[in-house]
């Protein structure tokens, strides 16, 4: 059995994907490895360019109903005591994922970690993260990241540079890099497939805290993400504003959801007219921010259909996941805190 399952999924995502795989292998040190590419319905190559280049990972050919139904499906094929769910525009620049399987291993709590990520160009990506409130979304409305002074309760995410140098309790952690026990992502119940896109690792962490597991940043390991590739795509940020409002219909009661709501149009709002300039880029930003309010308040349907999911009903946990994984061999040395 390998040590570490690392789930990649890919939409059209050939021009990463060598990059990616070629620096998780060579990051691998003395962990074995289990790769395994989720394809969502690409049509640029991206399942035959594994196929062809990296015969020692596996590819599962899925129908594309989302970030978080590729996951699931990965998942469920896997027996390895960790998982990564990794981005196909990421690379590994520093540590080796044997190195922080042995941090895991020492610290039975924790039962999902993130990395330290940077862009092209060095800059740090804050990717400590706070769980979503009414007060959060308000001041971030008002532009409460370039406030002089900083407090937990101010926003979501965690912009001290010193925070991504040491070992950090989160609440969650950005997407792109997660790396978690198979015991703690089983007792949440995976992923929430409603969440087409985005909001998921936000809600997958809220579950894992709940079963009493640990999240936290670790810095051992650096990776390069291709932050902003898809440039201020209106579809994409109207996703964003539907997936924060399905987050707050499951975990928030009435009152809450709609302060929450109010903050957060605010937010788009002020983004729709705050963008300075007459350039091209200024212009998208503001059409975005526009798509993303008329659907977060109803006025446009969710960008993707019905593969958006509700934002009721129960929750649409993976198909077979007592039968799949009821008779699999968890870890034993890891124990969440009671």
């Amino acid at each position: 059995m390998a040590d570490l399952a690392v789930i990649i999924v890919s939409f059209n995502s050939a021009r990463f994907l060598g990059p990616c795989l070629q620096s998780v292998y060579a990051h691998a040190g003395d962990a074995e490895l289990d790769v395994v590419v989720v394809d969502n319905d690409s049509v640029d190559g991206s399942a035959e360019l594994v196929e062809a280049e990296f015969p020692q990972a596996r590819v599962l050919r899925s129908e594309n109903r989302g970030f978080a139904h590729a996951n699931n499906r990965g998942f469920e094929i896997v027996d390895a005591p960790f998982v990564l769910f990794l981005n196909p525009d990421t690379e590994i620049r520093e540590g080796t994922f044997g190195d922080l399987l042995r941090l895991l291993r020492e610290r039975p709590s924790v039962g999902l970690v993130g990395c330290r990520q940077v862009a092209g160009d060095g800059t740090l990506y804050p990717t400590i993260r706070r769980f979503p409130s009414p007060t959060r979304h308000l001041l971030a409305a008002l532009g409460s990241e370039h406030f002089p002074l900083q407090a937990p309760w101010m926003g979501e995410q965690e912009l001290d540079p010193a925070a991504y140098g040491r070992e950090t309790r989160c609440d969650w952690v950005a997407g792109s890099f997660m790396l978690a026990r198979r015991e703690a992502v089983v007792q949440a119940g995976l992923m929430d497939e409603r969440f087409f896109l985005y909001s998921e690792e936000t809600d997958l962490c809220a579950g894992i805290k709940a079963g009493g597991w640990d999240v936290r940043h670790i810095p051992d390991m650096t990776i390069l993400h291709h932050f902003g590739k898809d440039g201020h795509s209106e579809r994409l940020a109207a996703q964003l504003a539907y997936a924060r409002r399905q987050y707050m219909f499951k975990h928030d009661g009435i009152v809450r959801r709609r302060l929450g709501t109010v903050a957060l149009a605010l937010f788009y709002a002020r983004r729709a007219v705050d963008s300075v300039g007459r350039n091209q880029e200024a212009q998208a930003r503001r059409a975005a921010a526009r798509a993303a309010l008329r659907t977060l308040l109803g006025a446009a349907p969710p960008p993707f259909g019905e593969l958006s999911g509700p934002l009721h009903g129960p929750r649409l946990a993976t198909r077979t996941l007592d039968a799949t994984l009821a008779d699999r061999p968890a870890d034993r040395s890891a124990r969440p805190p009671r």
